[in-house]
């Protein structure tokens, strides 16, 4: 069975304002999304990101969004191609060079919120993503939802010569094509840690879902994002990463 990494949105504050958990997520996790300033962080947030993130051994992500401080990056902006292709590639710059200077890289790219959502609805805005990864480095891969049928954006990632991985998230709805159910609506979020434990444990071992319309549905996944806004929150990541540890045999049983 593949391992399948833990990823979470890491480096969320602002100025005084403090968001997250990270000193209590970063031991759990394999990958760290870490906000590049546009929804969230400042310079000083990122780069103690970069460190804690060094400290425990985890990859580093730059984690692109629209430029959206008040709305978190939650809201989706009427940008062009070329405007998400040179703002991506403007916070690609802002992460690696502070990972540079730390001595350490940039190792994949995932959209945030809005900007995430929106490039999986359309494909121009996911083209002008995908090129400005290529254009940065076509070795990172791209990070983005893993649906029913993931064979659109995998063509068009082979179309840059990118490698996608492909995430599931333990803690949210979907409905039946495999897109997350929106926000907005009843139910979208999950807040049962026991819900969120099985949840992951079934992406991981390939079982089905049920989606919002009561039917199952598989998902195929590289990576399973945990949130940890939360006393509550981190234990069931806790929970979650012994539960992967648990179904991951060694090679000679």
């Amino acid at each position: 069975m593949a391992t399948l990494l833990l990823n979470a949105d890491m480096g969320e504050s602002f100025g005084s304002w403090s968001m997250g958990q990270d000193e209590a997520m970063m031991p759990f996790v394999d990958l760290a999304n870490i906000a590049c300033g546009f929804h969230a962080a400042d310079p000083d947030t990122m780069r103690r990101t970069v460190q804690l993130a060094q400290r425990h051994q985890v990859t580093i992500g730059a984690h692109p969004a629209y430029p959206d401080l008040v709305g978190f990056g939650r809201r989706s902006l009427a940008c062009s191609p070329a405007e998400i292709e040179n703002m991506v590639l403007y916070q690609l710059g802002a992460l690696d060079a502070l990972c540079r200077a730390e001595g350490t890289k940039l190792s994949y790219v995932k959209p945030h919120g809005a900007l995430y959502n929106d490039m999986m609805h359309q494909p121009e805005k996911l083209a002008a993503v995908m090129q400005a990864v290529a254009r940065f480095d076509n070795r990172l891969p791209l990070m983005l939802m893993a649906t029913k049928n993931n064979q659109a954006a995998s063509e068009l990632a082979q179309s840059f010569d990118l490698r996608l991985w492909f995430e599931a998230f333990a803690d949210r709805a979907y409905d039946a094509e495999g897109f997350l159910v929106a926000r907005s609506q009843s139910g979208a979020v999950y807040h049962d840690a026991m819900v969120i434990i099985e949840q992951a444990r079934r992406i991981a071992t390939g079982e089905p879902l049920i989606a919002s319309d009561g039917q199952p549905l598989r998902l195929q996944a590289d990576t399973l994002c945990v949130h940890g806004d939360n006393p509550e929150s981190i234990a069931a990541v806790s929970a979650i990463r012994h539960m992967l540890t648990s179904l991951v045999r060694p090679a000679f049983e």
